[in-house]
């Protein structure tokens, strides 16, 4: 398959090496190769079946329109843009393109998610829920993409809100903690990546999945497939 990866950063040259040793046909563009998506047009991407977005929040919707101008489909794991959701939808909808995207394409995360919608029940119950996650020092978005999403999960209608504490620091791959505390007892629910490979992994395993198909999916429907 041929592909090409946007985002030289940490997780996107990961990506692009593990999509290498799998023998596919791999092209990676940092910001500078490709300025307001400069470098997607039909002509540059004539034969490529997926681009794998790891960019920036001001970066993605360009990419985006411009995949969909050139009929690529697209796996966005870029976070920070999700207010401009029914905007992608529309863009990918009228393209006729697939395009997969995640806060997290970690499988071990998108296990997590579902033990923390189950966790939900227990604001109901009295218990008092945070949320802590930590990153590497030179992550943009605070709080991250996958915090808001597990808050998302766990917040219910009329519960006190949900209150994130981040932390940026070192070298961190990505920790996120609830807590759920009551006056009977707590209960702590953590997932700690040990490294990007399983972020990189879960962007080729959606890369191979949306091929031939049409319109936009979160990752929990490629694992559920």
């Amino acid at each position: 398959m041929r592909i090409v990866v946007l985002g030289r950063g940490k997780t996107g040259a990961l990506v692009a090496q593990l999509a290498q040793e799998r023998g596919h046909d791999v092209a990676c563009f940092s910001s500078a190769d490709n300025p307001n998506a400069a470098a997607l047009t039909r002509e540059k991407l004539a034969g490529v079946q997926a681009v794998i977005d790891f960019t920036t929040p001001p970066a993605v919707i360009p990419n985006i329109e411009a995949c969909a101008r050139a009929g690529v489909n697209m796996v966005v794991g870029t976070t920070g843009w999700l207010s401009e959701l029914d905007r992608v939808r529309s863009v990918v909808e009228e393209s006729g393109i697939g395009l997969v995207y995640s806060s997290n394409f970690s499988v071990g995360v998108n296990v997590f998610f579902e033990i923390a919608r189950a966790a939900s029940a227990a604001s109901s119950h009295g218990y008092f829920a945070r949320i802590m996650e930590r990153h590497h020092s030179s992550k943009k978005d605070a709080p991250s993409g996958t915090a808001l999403k597990i808050k998302n999960l766990l917040q219910r209608p009329g519960t006190p809100e949900i209150e994130i504490t981040s932390i940026r620091e070192g070298d961190t791959v990505g920790q996120h903690i609830i807590l759920l505390d009551s006056e009977n007892d707590t209960m702590m629910l953590v997932h700690d990546a040990k490294s990007r490979r399983g972020f990189a992994e879960g962007a080729l395993l959606a890369s191979d999945w949306v091929q031939g198909r049409r319109g936009l999916y979160e990752f929990a429907e490629v694992l559920r497939a």
